[in-house]
């Protein structure tokens, strides 16, 4: 497969049609069922798509529609990660622990996007328990990059991405703790956003191994479909106690924001030279754009790079599935299994000193912003494009050998600090491969950063 991807129209366009009655949600839906049925042997975005449950859901937002409510996400196919409930669904986390369950509850970003109108059409493909960068699992297989289906398109939500990528759906909801909704629409062409922690309600659903880092992420094409997508499903619920209501927005005009360039994001590791260069250039274009963009890095305190928090992770997941990976070993992934096993030996102390760092990293992560008057900070999304599909990360990048989340340095520093993040595609490197750029604000200004990267978008669009 390459990149000649059949596009749908715009999601505001999609509701359009379908309120206006020139189309139904069970059109908009089936011909996303018929694009997954010819696609998708290729790339295995999905684990479960139920042609009976999709019809139900389009008929009751057509009798919606038909009893005179105009709705934002009118008929608007989705696909939903794996491990995100979806009330009477199976969602299994790409996990043989989980193979039989079903969803009793929607979550609550779910409901809000199937009362938006949107129609469920499908759960998509995770690694298990959404814990490592590449989307594989023993229980449904390897989720495939529509760009070179000999490529991974990442991790952890590489169903969803596949799913918007190869135009099957043109919107996809995932998750992200380190960066699984920002790197794999880097690798993939599109837009994903990690709002600000608590933006948008998490829950009801699965304990999470992450310790309150975690974000429910919109996944599309444009900036201005994920915006919508976002705006459907942010505010606060009783559900969740970290949720809360964003700021007003205070409407800063993208050439109005003061913004940083950070090539490594304040890390010493090694970047591809093609990636440096074409995101440098990426860079230069939106400077002659009109943007004030300044050279700048984050302090980060000592052990900042993942490996230093790992032990929340891993501590996190020897906590829910230790039990289960000691009597059965052979149920779960090896690759997660070695993290559950690095978990179980791990100290007290191991895992306090971890949430620590993070709390540190959090201080220096605001302090970066507020010490220098800053409103963004921009810099590469990953320091590689995809690799192989049978591989856990490229063995090198930039010709020095790299363990397997070298591939994903530039990401998680975000969750940690709890601050709103998004990837926007920023053309290709020379194999013609997608690259992205990541944007980061202050806590709250999700609709800041969105406006910046709708800048972002069209500046680089008119230089291409």
């Amino acid at each position: 497969m390459t990149a000649a991807f059949a596009l749908w129209p715009p999601l505001a366009a999609i509701a359009a049609v379908v309120n206006d009655g020139r189309s139904t949600a069970a059109a908009e839906a089936e011909r996303a069922l018929a694009r997954i049925g010819e696609l998708d042997g290729a790339i295995n975005a999905f684990t479960a798509v139920d042609r009976d449950d999709v019809a139900a859901r389009a008929a009751r937002v057509d009798a919606r529609i038909a009893a005179g409510e105009r709705l934002p996400l009118a008929g608007v196919p989705v696909a939903i990660k794996d491990n995100i409930w979806v009330a009477g669904r199976p969602i299994t986390q790409g996990s043989r622990l989980f193979s039989d369950f079903v969803a009793p509850a929607d979550a609550e970003a779910v409901a809000r996007l199937v009362a938006a109108g949107a129609v469920i059409v499908g759960i998509a493909n995770t690694s298990e328990f959404a814990a490592k960068g590449q989307t594989t699992n023993l229980l449904h297989g390897a989720t495939r990059n529509p760009w070179n289906t000999a490529l991974t398109p990442g991790g952890s939500s590489g169903g969803p991405v596949a799913a918007v990528a190869s135009g099957m759906v043109p919107l996809a909801i995932g998750t992200d703790a380190g960066g699984s909704s920002r790197r794999p629409p880097a690798h993939t062409g599109l837009v994903g956003l990690k709002p600000s922690f608590g933006a948008v309600p998490y829950g009801p659903g699965f304990p999470e191994p992450f310790f309150a880092i975690s974000c429910i992420c919109p996944i599309a094409r444009t900036v201005a479909d994920t915006a919508l997508a976002f705006e459907v499903m942010a505010g606060a619920s009783a559900l969740d106690p970290h949720s809360a209501v964003l700021p007003a927005d205070g409407g800063l005009p993208a050439r109005q924001m003061r913004i940083a360039y950070s090539p490594r994001w304040g890390l010493d590791v090694p970047v591809e030279p093609d990636v440096a260069a074409h995101v440098a250039a990426c860079v230069e274009r939106l400077r002659r754009a009109g943007l004030t963009i300044l050279d700048s890095d984050p302090q980060w305190p000592a052990g900042a790079a993942e490996a230093g928090l790992g032990a929340i992770q891993q501590g996190g997941l020897a906590a829910l599935f230790g039990a289960s990976w000691s009597e059965r070993p052979d149920r779960i992934d090896p690759d997660l299994g070695a993290q559950i096993s690095a978990g179980l030996g791990l100290a007290g102390t191991d895992v306090a000193g971890a949430l620590l760092l993070s709390e540190q990293v959090a201080v220096a992560g605001a302090r970066f912003f507020a010490t220098q008057g800053l409103d963004a900070a921009i810099g590469p999304t990953t320091p590689c494009a995809a690799w192989p599909v049978d591989r856990l990360g490229p063995e090198t990048i930039g010709g020095v050998p790299v363990g397997p989340r070298g591939h994903a340095v530039f990401t998680p520093l975000f969750n940690h600090t709890r601050q709103p993040a998004i990837s926007v595609p920023c053309g290709l490197d020379r194999s013609g491969l997608p690259l992205g750029l990541q944007i980061v604000m202050p806590r709250g200004r999700d609709r800041d950063l969105l406006r910046l990267a709708a800048a972002v978008e069209e500046a680089l669009a008119a230089a291409m």
